[in-house]
């Protein structure tokens, strides 16, 4: 099944810096915490997008690591690079499909990793099928999405500023089914974990702005409910109108981002 995504850098820093702002929780810490990685790793993120999980793994080992991050976005590996520079880490950047097979060598990697972008693979049983192969025996793949109960607050604004259903998202819709069940069923062993932060919107300011970026990321994934510019615009101000009677009717804005953190044990 082929799912219509594309991401964009600064789309994607914008609902990364409002996590870090507005949420309690550090959800790398959360994942290192599990993860426990040993110096010396060989590491592989797919879809390692602007390189975050990357950098989060040379900081926690120090650089005694030897990771390559790998992404089908041009634009997405360009800031990813620019950031690796600026810190002087070691990390690699390659292009990377999940769909094709992975130029890697069988059981040459001791961890692998795909954070908020497997549930996009056209054919999930594939791709695990490349990662285990990859993987040495031992070797975890661990990957992290959204849950069903993720940002509903997000969804209930949108749904009752625009009267219509929300679309089925490739990521809530079906990681914790579908995806799960494909990994159990190439894996030997898999963990399930859960991650959630409550966001806290005192203003409906930074609320609209991870909207914006959200409903921006892929808008064919909402053409639902909207076409082109101006149709985008106008229904940005129908949410503007009630995510701020929502904040007239108390405190703050609150949207709890719920995670699965999958880790599967070859």
């Amino acid at each position: 099944m082929s799912i219509p995504y594309r991401e964009t850098a600064s789309d994607l820093q914008t609902r990364i810096d409002i996590h870090q702002t507005y949420g309690g929780k550090d959800i790398d810490a959360w994942m290192l915490g599990i993860l426990d990685l040993a110096p010396g790793s060989r590491i592989l993120d797919v879809g390692c997008g602007a390189g975050k999980q990357c950098l989060a793994f040379y900081r926690a080992l120090r650089g005694n690591a030897e990771i390559t991050g790998g992404d089908v976005s041009v634009e997405l590996l360009g800031e990813a690079e620019r950031a690796r520079a600026r810190e002087g880490a070691t990390i690699r950047y390659v292009p990377l499909d999940f769909n094709v097979p992975f130029a890697f060598p069988e059981a040459s990697l001791d961890l692998v990793s795909c954070c908020f972008a497997i549930y996009y693979a056209e054919d999930p049983e594939f791709t695990f099928r490349e990662v285990h192969r990859i993987l040495k025996d031992g070797g975890r793949f661990f990957t992290t999405g959204p849950l069903p109960e993720n940002k509903r607050l997000f969804y209930e604004v949108i749904q009752e500023a625009t009267g219509r259903a929300i679309p089925p998202m490739p990521g809530s819709s079906r990681y914790g089914s579908l995806i799960l069940q494909a990994l159990q069923a190439q894996f030997r062993v898999v963990d399930v974990h859960r991650f959630e932060n409550p966001l806290r919107f005192e203003t409906a300011e930074p609320f609209l702005a991870y909207t914006r970026a959200s409903l921006s990321e892929d808008r064919k994934l909402w053409s639902g409910l909207f076409h082109g510019a101006d149709d985008f615009e106008r229904v940005m101000a129908q949410i503007e109108a009630v995510a701020r009677k929502r904040l007239n009717e108390s405190e703050a804005l609150v949207m709890t981002k719920v995670v699965g953190g999958f880790t599967a044990w070859k």
